[in-house]
């Protein structure tokens, strides 16, 4: 156990009665304490069983992360009837959070153990309805905006990390002239799309398997922006590829039920696949260069090995839209194949 773990059972002594009483436990037996998971920052998770009880611990390190937006966003989520854990203790000084424990079995653990159509049909269903909720709860001035130079920096990533870093180069002359105008058409689109709350991460990574709507996580980094971006990333996940032809047929659903429901998607189609198809390229960009940041500061390199997967989406994007040809020429350029 390092001291960060002794430092947090310290304070799970402390609290654990309190979360207990909020869940009506008669009595408080002796507890586990064992790894649940990692992310890609430096936050980590403990799961505390005792028999059929258990319960979530985080340990965010405060020279490291910052736990007051984990907190805040929590309950602007539960304010809009997203099924999000349960807060029963805090300590924001020393990084530590008590957490309800909403199982072990994400979607995409669910995907990849096997599932049937229909039941996977009802996930991903389930899974628009929550994002639906969380959009039509949307008011400016609550998170920071996605703005322009958030935005950028997102962009800046792929040159430093990927190509710089990854790839050991530095982009030429021609190179960066075709990266401008990638650049300067992504920001055109997304800056031009309503704005709604933006998860960040609304993925099957993110999403735990339930018999309703998924339970949400990794949340702390939302903000106010494009309407089309978690719906992207719901289908063109990090982890997971759909075919294009079913990521397409998802976001068309999307958009029906958004549309109907009041969120300011655009009036036709089209128009909306194409901000998305736009949105997925700025995303799959950033991807691309944190996963490369991952490897190359953090010490992590298994993230890269889902790097193709981000190329084929850029390759999928470019084949469908003609206005994406300065990137399908930059990425022959930089000899970037799936």
């Amino acid at each position: 156990m390092d001291s960060r773990q002794q430092q947090m059972q310290l304070w799970l002594d402390q609290v654990l009665p309190q979360a207990a009483a909020a869940l009506g436990w008669t009595d408080l037996p002796a507890g586990v304490l064992s790894a649940a998971s990692a992310d890609a920052s430096f936050r980590r998770y403990f799961r505390w069983q005792a028999g059929e009880r258990s319960l979530i611990v985080m340990d965010a390190p405060p020279e490291h992360e910052n736990t007051e937006p984990f907190v805040r966003i929590t309950r602007l989520l539960q304010d809009a009837g997203v099924r999000v854990p349960r807060l029963f203790a805090e300590d924001l000084p020393q990084g530590f959070l008590l957490l309800e424990d909403m199982g072990a079995k994400t979607y995409l653990q669910t995907i990849e153990q096997g599932v049937a159509p229909a039941e996977l049909e009802r996930m991903f269903a389930a899974a628009i309805t929550s994002l639906i909720r969380w959009q039509l709860a949307s008011r400016p001035g609550v998170l920071p905006d996605y703005d322009e130079a958030v935005l950028r920096r997102e962009l800046a990533l792929f040159p430093d990390w990927y190509v710089g870093r990854e790839r050991g180069r530095s982009l030429s002359a021609e190179e960066q002239s075709l990266w401008d105008q990638v650049q300067a058409l992504l920001l055109d689109s997304n800056l031009g799309e309503s704005r709604v709350y933006v998860h960040r991460d609304y993925m099957p990574r993110n999403l735990m398997t339930a018999e309703g709507e998924p339970g949400v996580l990794d949340f702390q980094d939302a903000l106010y922006g494009p309407v089309s971006y978690d719906a992207t990333s719901l289908f063109a996940d990090a982890f997971f590829s759909w075919p294009a032809a079913e990521r397409s047929q998802w976001l068309s659903r999307y958009w029906q039920q958004a549309r109907a429901a009041g969120v300011r998607v655009p009036d036709e189609l089209d128009t909306f696949l194409a901000q998305a198809r736009l949105m997925g390229v700025q995303r799959h960009l950033k991807v691309l260069g944190i996963f490369a940041r991952i490897c190359h500061r953090d010490g992590k390199p298994h993230y890269l090995q889902d790097a193709p997967r981000f190329v084929r989406y850029l390759r999928d994007a470019c084949a469908a839209d003609t206005r994406l040809a300065p990137l399908a020429a930059l990425l022959d350029s930089l000899g970037l194949e799936p």
